[in-house]
C-alpha cells in the first residue's frame, strides 16, 4: 500500500523541477483538488489550512471567499497596504472523447516544451496562476513587501459572484494587484463590465415516429468569450440552428433535442440535435451537410477552418419532437440572437466596446433555455443589449433574467500603482510595457467600486487558449512574472 501510495504521489509530481519551485509546487497540489466553479469548498478549506499552517490571519466566509492577512518586512511598515488578488474556481472543459470527471478526479499535468497543459481538459492557469503566486509570497519571510492581503474568491467564471459577495470592510488595502491577465509585457488598467442574459421560450411537443438522425456541429476552437470574441470564431449553437433553418429548403424533418455549449463565457465548440425525417429526407440533410461545411470552412478560413457538420441515422424510433410552432420560435430565437461584437470602442483602437455570446443552449421538456455573456465598457449600452435580447425573448413569448451583473472597471488617468508597474517593467527589461483597457471580465470593478479610492493594475504569465482543453501556461513566462511582482512589491514603500 504505501508503494502505491509513493508511487502515485511520484506520478502526480509533473511540474517539481520547474522555477520558481513554490509557485509551481502550489499549482500542483492546487491542481489535485477538484475547483469548477460551484464547487470550491475543498479547494477553501486548503487555503485555510495553508493559512493555519504558517501562523496567518485569515477569514473564510460562508461562500468560502477566503483573505489571508500578512504583516509588513521590517522597513515597510508604513507603505500602502497591498491587496494580491484572484480566483480560485476554473472553467471545466474538456475533450469529447475525456472520461475525466471534474468533481471528483485531479488534473493530469504535462508538460511540452515551455507550456503546462492538462491530458484533454482545461488547464486552470486562470486563475490556478493566482493562488499559487499568492501562496508562494505569503509563505516566504525572505522577501521585502507592504503589508499584504491575499484575496482569493470564488465562482468568478460565473459572473464574478465571490467578488460581488466579498465583504471588503476588513479590508485596508490602497492598491490591488490583480492576477487575473493571461498575457505578459501588458497592463490591464480597465475592462468591460458584464452580466448573464438568461431567455427561456415555452415550447410544445407532439408525439413522432420515423427515422432519427443525429446532427452535430464540431470541431470549433472556441475560446474565452471576452478575449477571443474579436478572432471571428465560430458559435456552434447558431451554426447549427443556421443548418436547421436553411436544411427547411431542401426536407420536412421535427426537432426532439438541441444543445450546445457548456459554460456563459465560452464559445461554443460543439452543437447537436436529433431530428425526425424520412429516409430520403434524413439523406437529403445528410448530403447537404457535407456541401454546408465546405462554405463554413471557407468562411471561416484563417480564423476557424476544422468546422465540421455531420448528420446521421440512429434508427426508427418514436418521440417527443417539437410542435412546428414552437419549432420555428426556436430557431427565428436563434436565428435573430445577438451574438458577438456588437461595437467597437470609439477611443482605444482594437478595443471591443460591447459583446453577447451564446454560451449555454438547451432544449428541455417545457423551454427553450438560453444563457449568454453580455460585455460593454459602458453601462448604457449593455443595458441596451440586454433590452434588446429581452425584447427577443418577450416577443415569442418567453421569460427573461438577469445574473450575475457585474461593473466596468474605468481607466484611471493618474494611477500611481499603474507608474511603479511601469517604471519596475522598462528598468528590468530595457522596453515599455503595454498598458491596455480589456474587454474580458475582471473582479478589479467589483472591489474599486467597494472600496473608496483603490488603485488597481491586473497583470499574468502568457497563457493559450483558456476557457479550452488546449488552455496552456507558459512556463518561463510564469518566472518572468514572479520575478516582476516581487520586485514590484520590492518598490511600493509610499
Amino acid at each position: 500500500m504505501k508503494k502505491e501510495k509513493k508511487q502515485e504521489e511520484t506520478k502526480m509530481a509533473v511540474l517539481e523541477h520547474l522555477q520558481p519551485e513554490r509557485v509551481f509546487y502550489y499549482f500542483e497540489e492546487i491542481s489535485k483538488i477538484p475547483r469548477g466553479s460551484g464547487n470550491t469548498k475543498e479547494i477553501s478549506d486548503y487555503l485555510v489550512s495553508f493559512a493555519n499552517s504558517h501562523n496567518l490571519r485569515c477569514i473564510q466566509d460562508d461562500d468560502n471567499n477566503v483573505i489571508i492577512f500578512k504583516e509588513a518586512s521590517e522597513g515597510y511598515e508604513n507603505a500602502p497596504v497591498v491587496m494580491l488578488q484572484g480566483h480560485m474556481d476554473m472553467v471545466c472543459e474538456k475533450t469529447a472523447d475525456s472520461t475525466h470527471d471534474f468533481t471528483k478526479d485531479p488534473l493530469q499535468l504535462r508538460i511540452e516544451g515551455d507550456f503546462v497543459s492538462a491530458t484533454n481538459t482545461t488547464l486552470g492557469g486562470d486563475n490556478g496562476i493566482a493562488v499559487a503566486y499568492g501562496l508562494a509570497i505569503m509563505e516566504d519571510t525572505t522577501l521585502s513587501h507592504p503589508a499584504l492581503e491575499l484575496v482569493i474568491t470564488v465562482d468568478e467564471e460565473i459572473g464574478l459572484l465571490g467578488a460581488a459577495s466579498v465583504d471588503t470592510t476588513p479590508l485596508k488595502a490602497k492598491y490591488l494587484i490583480n492576477l487575473d491577465s493571461e498575457e505578459e509585457g501588458y497592463i490591464c488598467a480597465g475592462c468591460a463590465g458584464g452580466m448573464t442574459a438568461v431567455s427561456e421560450i415555452p415550447v410544445r411537443y407532439q408525439e413522432y415516429t420515423d427515422y432519427k438522425w443525429r446532427v452535430k456541429v464540431s470541431g470549433l476552437l472556441g475560446g474565452h468569450s471576452g478575449a477571443e470574441i474579436d478572432k471571428n470564431r465560430a458559435n456552434a449553437t447558431l451554426l447549427l440552428a443556421r443548418f436547421l433553418h436553411e436544411g427547411k429548403e431542401l426536407a420536412e424533418y421535427s426537432v426532439s433535442e438541441l444543445f450546445g455549449g457548456q459554460k456563459d463565457n465560452a464559445i461554443p465548440r460543439e452543437a447537436e440535435a436529433l431530428v425526425l425525417a424520412s429516409k430520403e429526407d434524413g439523406e437529403k440533410l445528410s448530403a447537404y451537410a457535407a456541401a454546408y461545411t465546405e462554405a463554413l470552412r471557407k468562411e471561416y478560413t484563417g480564423s476557424d477552418e476544422e468546422i465540421t457538420v455531420t448528420v446521421e441515422e440512429e434508427g426508427q424510433g418514436t418521440e417527443p419532437v417539437l410542435h412546428p410552432v414552437s419549432q420555428e420560435k426556436a430557431l427565428f430565437f436563434l436565428l435573430n440572437y445577438p451574438n458577438g461584437i456588437q461595437k467597437m470602442c470609439g477611443f482605444i483602437d482594437g478595443l471591443v466596446e460591447t459583446s453577447c455570446n451564446v454560451g449555454i443552449t438547451k432544449l428541455t421538456p417545457a423551454v427553450l433555455s438560453c444563457s449568454a455573456s453580455v460585455r460593454s465598457s459602458v453601462g448604457t449600452a449593455k443595458k441596451a443589449l440586454a433590452d434588446k435580447i429581452g425584447y427577443l425573448t418577450e416577443f415569442l413569448g418567453g421569460t427573461f433574467t438577469i445574473e450575475g451583473e457585474y461593473p466596468a472597471w474605468e481607466f484611471k488617468q493618474d494611477s500611481k500603482l499603474r507608474q511603479v508597474l511601469v517604471d519596475v517593467y522598462e528598468e528590468m527589461y530595457q522596453k515599455e510595457p503595454v498598458v491596455n483597457v480589456i474587454h474580458a471580465g475582471l473582479e478589479c470593478g467589483l472591489f474599486y467600486e467597494k472600496i473608496a479610492g483603490l488603485d488597481c493594475v491586473s497583470i499574468g504569465p502568457d497563457m493559450q487558449d483558456i476557457h479550452t482543453s488546449e488552455e496552456k501556461l507558459s512556463i518561463s513566462s510564469v518566472e518572468r512574472v514572479w520575478n516582476y511582482l516581487l520586485e514590484v512589491l520590492k518598490r511600493i514603500k509610499e
